[in-house]
């Protein structure tokens, strides 16, 4: 069979999509000092690859590096929104098979999935786990060959936990989300910047003064929250989570249900990764003018057939944002059609934050050739966590305290 090359937007595109490359791989020291000790040794040379990943600059910084390692690298763009069309351009050229469009329908997304499957991984880099479900679900036969993966999101790794509770994950996945160089870092300061980067130039508006509604308090919530009251917006949250709530109030917000924050909030930011959070009761209370965005991985959690079923008219007035006019003469906005809006209307995580997030992914990659395990999901080692935080700070000049072997004894003993 003669594997698809590649099916992207216009190859045209590759100068400015190598230009954004070339910026962001000026700020992602980690990846490029792992880049140049691993070279001379091609670890990955005559691997194949696939992936599912946001397709935009700080992304073909790994898939280029992947290859300059030796890989055979499919990808696919994981999320019609965020696929940036010039970078798929350039990492064509680059010798790289891109698989996605900006904009393209659930249909060309699937098939764009079995295009990147197609080339028979031996490891798979996921986001969301779409891809890994493809597998499963149509070609089992590539799951005997392939030794494993990773996955970078919240909502894919609960994915995968489900499957191996059913016993139906079929190779060794490694949860990069859970990893501390990723979620104290990439969820907490990558979601918090990101997401009001991209609500802000998306609509100008003022954040200072408003009313913010956060709907989870996970680590992408601890930052969404934390940059809306670092610009003086008055935080409300919402949470499910008892202890998660009471986090929230000890830093200093209010907790409330979303019945009894819909009335108050002026934007409205979910982050659970959970379906239907703002629905069509909470929608019956909200103010005349609101803003609803999304942050997690799928476009449920706010429920647009509540929308659409209440509105006269459902019109895109800017770019990235459509007004539901609702029957009773309110007016509610709704940020890059409900996906994820750092990305779907901004460039995504800062390129800092995404040096140390794709580190993980190309340690964890490689860790995976080496390692034969069970299928399951598992912890990324955490010697490998601990080298990017160390690799970061050393790209810093930043020097980390030494214990003496008197404490390294101290810490051991059990007695006084």
């Amino acid at each position: 069979m003669t594997l698809p090359e590649y099916n992207i937007a216009d190859r045209n595109l590759a100068p400015q999509g190598k230009a954004k490359i070339d910026w962001a791989w000026q700020y992602m020291p980690v990846l490029r000092m792992l880049e140049e000790r691993l070279a001379p040794e091609k670890p990955l040379e005559g691997k194949v690859l696939s992936v599912c990943l946001h397709l935009e600059a700080k992304t073909a910084c790994l898939l280029r590096t992947l290859k300059r390692l030796g890989a055979t690298v499919a990808a696919a763009g994981s999320n019609p929104l965020s696929t940036q069309d010039d970078v798929c351009a350039a990492l064509v050229d680059e010798g790289i098979h891109v698989f996605s469009t900006r904009g393209m329908t659930s249909e060309m997304y699937m098939q764009n999935l079995r295009s990147a499957a197609a080339y028979d991984p031996e490891i798979i880099i996921d986001d969301g786990c779409d891809l890994v479900c493809l597998v499963h679900e149509e070609r089992p036969e590539l799951c005997a060959k392939i030794r494993g993966g990773c996955e970078e999101t919240t909502t894919g790794v609960k994915r995968l936990k489900a499957m191996a509770e059913e016993k139906i994950l079929a190779f060794p996945m490694y949860a990069v989300n859970d990893a501390y160089s990723k979620y104290l870092f990439d969820n907490r300061y990558g979601t918090g910047q990101s997401v009001w980067d991209a609500i802000m130039r998306t609509t100008n508006c003022l954040v200072a003064g408003k009313s913010v509604v956060v709907a989870g308090y996970g680590w992408c919530g601890r930052g969404v929250a934390s940059r809306a009251s670092g610009m003086g917006a008055s935080v409300i949250v919402v949470e499910a989570d008892p202890h998660r709530a009471l986090e929230a109030l000890m830093d200093g917000y209010r907790v409330m249900s979303m019945a009894e924050a819909a009335p108050l909030g002026d934007f409205f930011i979910t982050v659970t990764g959970n379906v239907s959070v703002i629905r069509g009761e909470h929608m019956d209370l909200l103010k005349d003018g609101v803003i609803l965005a999304n942050a997690g991985h799928f476009d449920v959690e706010i429920s647009k057939p509540h929308l659409e079923e209440r509105s006269s008219s459902v019109e895109t007035v800017r770019p990235g944002v459509t007004r539901y006019a609702f029957k009773d003469g309110r007016k509610i906005y709704l940020l890059a059609e409900g996906r994820l809006v750092n990305l779907a209307a901004g460039d995504g995580h800062p390129i800092e934050i995404m040096d140390l997030s794709f580190a993980m992914q190309l340690l964890t990659a490689l860790h995976v050739l080496h390692t034969s395990r069970e299928p399951g999901v598992y912890n990324v080692p955490e010697e490998l966590d601990k080298e990017v935080g160390a690799l970061k700070l050393e790209s810093l000049g930043i020097a980390l305290e030494k214990f003496t072997p008197e404490q390294e004894q101290y810490m051991k003993d059990w007695r006084e």
